[in-house]
């Protein structure tokens, strides 16, 4: 017996039905237990490995105010006068992408039950966004109290730990894990027996041809221009402009981060909920998820330019704008698991790719567009981040898929999640 779910039924794989059962021709197996459970350690051990990862990352950029002599730091000539100094600016560098998150895809391919990936996988990935909520401040007051030093002997020492923690409680698949328990194993096994391949070559050519697969790339390389828009050009603006910057302050510097580790958590438990308990389908999910996860931010960063001389409220428009963009963690972020499941880390790795061209780009079409530094011109700026945001909310919801698709499968048989 199966639940009844809305969407479209077909022959071919692409468009169909987005079944709510774990199961396809199998007697189901019933869930297996939260508490304790193999799956939700690794959830666990991922969440504190990225928090790590962005530690890491984030008191790098701390420390190094400390590092240097703060007085050969110039204050760029080009700074506009419409708006009276708060106070020095601080220059914080975020740093993304690498092998991380597409291994976590793949390590999740074969642990996570296709009803429990947005809680899965929103647990693990949060780490990042509380890593830098937690160093950031942290690393600022370990390096006024001590010294700069100690943040990296800290922060390096949780990292070891981890990583035995990690060698010794992580296995690859269910199969070759040491202590989890039968009737886990046989659960998750079960929930994903007819979604993965067992092809030995990747089937690049159907890949690159799938719909599915560029609409997450629009996705992901539209998201990411507002992201970075968000994180690197308006405190530009804020600094440029309101001649405030957020990043001085390490508890503002965190408050969008908290936001977003907040709305990742909250809506991965949503989104499988809306799938489990109230038969919406997953195709369903991952729209509705990105369009508020994209369009969200899109009209707070037009809204930022047209806030005057309120660095207030600028701030109170970034932390919202980062917050709703968390949404995205249970929408286009992990569609690669919904339609590829087998190689979901390639995908992603592909997606990504095309992600980090905003964070080159973005910033040199905005130094273009802003030679004079007025308000008028960084509105231009924000117009152009939030349209590319809309168009890539629109086209993910045009050609998304929920169910994987034929050529992620050596049966050529589709399955729907």
């Amino acid at each position: 017996m199966r639940s009844p779910i809305r969407g479209l039924a077909s022959s071919d794989g692409e468009e169909g039905s987005d079944r709510t059962p774990l199961l396809q021709s199998t007697p189901r197996v019933e869930a297996a237990p939260v508490c304790c459970s193999a799956r939700y350690n690794l959830a666990l051990l991922a969440f504190f490995g990225f928090f790590v990862l962005y530690a890491l990352r984030v008191n790098l950029s701390v420390a190094l105010v400390d590092m240097v002599d703060s007085n050969t730091t110039l204050e760029d000539n080009r700074t506009s006068k419409e708006c009276a100094e708060h106070s020095a600016p601080i220059k914080v560098h975020h740093n993304q992408t690498g092998v991380t998150f597409p291994a976590m895809h793949a390590m999740w391919s074969s642990w996570a039950p296709p009803l429990e990936r947005s809680k899965l996988l929103s647990i693990s990935y949060a780490g990042a966004q509380l890593g830098t909520v937690i160093s950031l401040p942290l690393s600022g007051i370990i390096c006024f109290y001590m010294n700069w030093t100690y943040v990296f002997y800290l922060f390096g020492i949780v990292g070891i730990v981890w990583f035995i923690l990690w060698i010794f409680f992580v296995s690859e698949t269910p199969e070759t894990h040491k202590t989890i328990s039968r009737h886990e194993k046989e659960y998750i096994l079960s929930s994903l027996k007819n979604q993965l391949s067992s092809q030995k070559s990747v089937p690049w050519t159907p890949m690159l041809r799938s719909s599915p697969l560029w609409a997450i790339v629009v996705a992901h390389f539209s998201y990411n221009w507002t992201f970075y828009t968000l994180l690197t050009l308006l405190p530009t603006y804020m600094k440029e402009i309101l001649r405030f910057n957020v990043q001085e302050n390490g508890l503002l510097s965190a408050l969008p981060y908290f936001g977003c580790w907040l709305c990742m958590i909250l809506s991965g438990q949503a989104a499988d909920n809306l799938r489990a308990k109230w038969n919406f389908s997953t195709i369903c999910v991952r729209r509705v998820f990105s369009l508020i996860g994209m369009i969200g931010p899109a009209v707070f960063l037009v809204a930022a330019g047209f806030i005057g001389c309120d660095y207030s409220l600028a701030v109170a428009f970034l932390t919202i704008s980062t917050t709703l963009g968390g949404f995205c963690s249970s929408g286009f972020s992990i569609n690669h698991l919904d339609i590829a499941p087998s190689y979901a880390g390639i995908l992603l790795g592909i997606t990504n790719t095309f992600a980090t061209i905003p964070g080159m780009v973005g910033p040199v079409i905005a130094k273009s567009l802003t030679p004079d530094n007025t308000i008028r011109e960084w509105q231009t700026v924000f117009y152009i981040a939030a349209a590319i945001n809309v168009f890539g909310a629109i086209f993910f919801s045009l050609f998304a898929k929920g169910e994987v698709q034929n050529w992620a499968l050596d049966d050529r048989h589709g399955h729907k999640n």
